[in-house]
């Protein structure tokens, strides 16, 4: 006999196999085993594409990836929808808009950098 764990559809439940030699099919009453709770599932994160904090904008990555292209600097003014910068996230490339017209207050990004979802990559005055 040999225990195992098999989940199935997030639930998971200990079961008890025989192994059969000689090709005789042996029933064996089992009960049935109390099903484990399965492990809480984190809630997928929020992206906003703009935070106010402060008369700022902050302009944050939607999702991870690498940083391509910064097509803005300091003190550049935007207008809503202009490109900020282009992330590349699971071979596409993703322009990041801007959320509102301003001045680019800083870029909090380089070329080649990687970001985690919700990073902010530079912020709007």
């Amino acid at each position: 006999m040999k225990k195992y764990n098999v989940t199935v559809n997030g639930t998971t439940y200990e079961v008890v196999v025989e192994e059969v030699t000689d090709g005789a099919a042996v029933s064996i009453p089992v009960a049935p085993a109390a099903p484990v709770a399965p492990a809480p599932v984190k809630a997928a994160p929020q992206s906003a594409p703009a935070a106010t904090d402060g008369g700022k904008n902050k302009i944050t990555a939607p999702m991870p990836g690498t940083v391509l292209d910064i097509k803005v600097t300091p003190g550049q003014s935007v207008k809503k929808g202009d490109t900020i910068c282009v992330l590349e996230a699971m071979k596409m490339e993703n322009d990041i808009p801007a959320p509102c017209d301003g001045v680019i207050a800083s870029v909090n990004v380089q070329k080649g950098s990687n970001v985690n979802s919700n990073e902010v990559i530079a912020t709007i005055a």
